[in-house]
């Protein structure tokens, strides 16, 4: 199956990470605990930047991840985090290859 991925790149103000991670981090854990179709939500911090958080997201399809964007978990996120955030980036990505599950 070719599942739907996403990368999102979080750059944020360095007297914020702290606050930013506590409400990522339940992001996360409530997007893989409430969401059938979303089957990983990795959250990363760049060595060489603790300012910059990367997520993997991977989807069983584009329908999933509109149904992500829809939840109420989401939107609290975004409503807390959007102060926190100097930038963010997105890139959707189709995944054809993977090691076997």
């Amino acid at each position: 199956m070719d599942r739907f991925a996403l990368i999102v790149k979080f750059d944020i103000k360095p007297d914020k990470i702290v606050e930013f991670r506590m409400l990522i981090d339940e992001n996360a854990r409530a997007s893989v605990r409430d969401e059938p179709g979303c089957r990983q939500f990795d959250v990363l911090q760049a060595d060489d930047n603790p300012a910059r958080i990367v997520l993997y997201e991977v989807y069983d399809d584009v329908a999933a991840f509109d149904g992500h964007r829809t939840m109420p978990h989401v939107g609290k996120f975004f409503g807390a985090a959007k102060e926190l955030i100097v930038k963010q980036t997105a890139h959707r990505l189709t995944r054809v290859a993977a090691n076997p599950e």
